[in-house]
């Protein structure tokens, strides 16, 4: 859980950044690829090129291209149909989706999961819930394919670590290994941009570079790198939980640091919600879980 609650603070700040430095006034295609190619280069050095089956290898980049690739154009795309917040609201579904794919993975269906995430996605609505605009549903739809891409690559990677684990398979540390996960990503973004991009909304400033620069080492990185390791140590259920964690980090982050406005009332509500469901899940399903397929087993 601390690589993750790490992480949750790591990426408070990126929401903000990405829509008051970058939106509107950077390509997003020459954002996405420039956060992946950063990531890459902090990573390309470790890995170990001749030791790493060329399966594992493969299925590395696959996850990164989904994850991070696919879900970050869908991401940034959505910011032309729908405003900041819409965007943010839509983005409580994700722990539903994590849930439901990782049962699926598995080839089981764990109810409590479900229950846990579904509070978890009620703590964020409360917080983030605004009126909507009359044209929403392609934003909708590009915010719901982020949000499943993010959930895949969780997922992918989390069953993908579990599996060698479990199989008795070389198990590589994670850091040797995590570079295909970045060139994955940096081949789709990559593509989008040399195929979509606008050369004429390229960074103008120095501040405008200085975020990329940030959201390229710290939070895709090492961002994503401790995320997904974070993912291989705890049950389904607190991942999907931690996913909805960052609207109230987001929320504090721009109250403390651009004054935006925001609802103190429902911001304690929902965050309040989200802890009680990541402590029910920590304290009541984690062990009913494990307890039952150790029960399964015997």
């Amino acid at each position: 859980m601390a690589y993750l609650w790490g992480v949750t603070v790591l990426w408070a700040f990126s929401f903000s950044l990405i829509g008051v430095y970058l939106s509107g006034q950077v390509d997003s295609y020459f954002a996405v690829f420039s956060r992946t190619f950063l990531a890459s280069l902090m990573f390309l050095p470790f890995i170990r090129w001749k030791k790493v089956p060329w399966n594992l290898a493969v299925r590395l980049m696959g996850i990164g291209a989904v994850q991070l690739g696919v879900m970050f154009i869908c991401f940034y795309h959505s910011f032309s149909f729908l405003s900041v917040p819409e965007v943010v609201f839509f983005t409580v579904f994700t722990p539903i989706y994590i849930a439901l794919l990782y049962d699926a993975a598995r080839r089981r269906f764990t109810f409590w999961y479900l229950v846990t995430a579904g509070v978890a996605v009620a703590g964020a609505a409360l917080i983030r819930y605004n009126p909507l605009s009359q044209d929403f549903v392609a934003g909708f739809l590009l915010v719901q394919g982020a949000n499943v891409c993010f959930a895949v690559g969780q997922v992918g990677y989390k069953n993908l670590m579990e599996k060698r684990r479990e199989a008795g398979m070389q198990v590589f540390a994670q850091h040797s290994v995590f570079g295909f996960f970045y060139i994955g990503a940096m081949a789709v973004a990559v593509s989008a941009w040399l195929i979509w991009g606008d050369m004429a909304m390229m960074p103008q400033t120095t501040v405008q570079w200085g975020v990329l620069l940030w959201l390229g080492v710290a939070a895709s990185g090492i961002g994503y790198f401790l995320w997904n390791k974070g993912a291989t140590l705890v049950n389904a259920g607190a991942l999907a939980i931690m996913n909805n964690a960052l609207v109230p980090a987001g929320l504090v982050v721009n109250l403390v640091i651009w004054n935006r406005e925001v609802d103190l009332l429902r911001l304690l509500a929902g965050g309040g919600l989200i802890l009680l469901a990541l402590w029910f899940n920590e304290s009541w399903v984690k062990p009913r879980v494990e307890k039952q397929r150790l029960w399964a087993k015997g």
